[in-house]
């Protein structure tokens, strides 16, 4: 194995880490935090995409990963937009 693999795997388990966390601040009482954590877990995925991808040689895992990190911001903007003018 090469020191890059090694870098990989040890990426996805700060990730998987990071998820856990990203699901504890979805939980919190405030909109604000929810939609950090939603942020957080789309962000979270669209790299985990990107390293699999990138590990086991999967077609279009580029653009899936781009796609969800894009819609992730968008929506997340529209929606705090949207519950800024209520």
């Amino acid at each position: 194995m090469d020191i890059l693999l090694i870098s990989e795997y040890i990426l996805i388990v700060a990730l998987a880490i990071f998820m856990f966390a990203a699901i504890r601040i979805v939980t919190h009482k405030t909109i604000a935090m929810g939609l950090i954590g939603s942020f957080s877990i789309a962000s979270v995925v669209s790299v985990l995409i990107l390293i699999v991808g990138d590990i086991y040689n999967i077609g279009f895992y580029r653009d899936i990963a781009f796609a969800l990190l894009l819609l992730g911001i968008v929506g997340t903007i529209a929606f705090a937009m949207a519950l800024r003018r209520e």
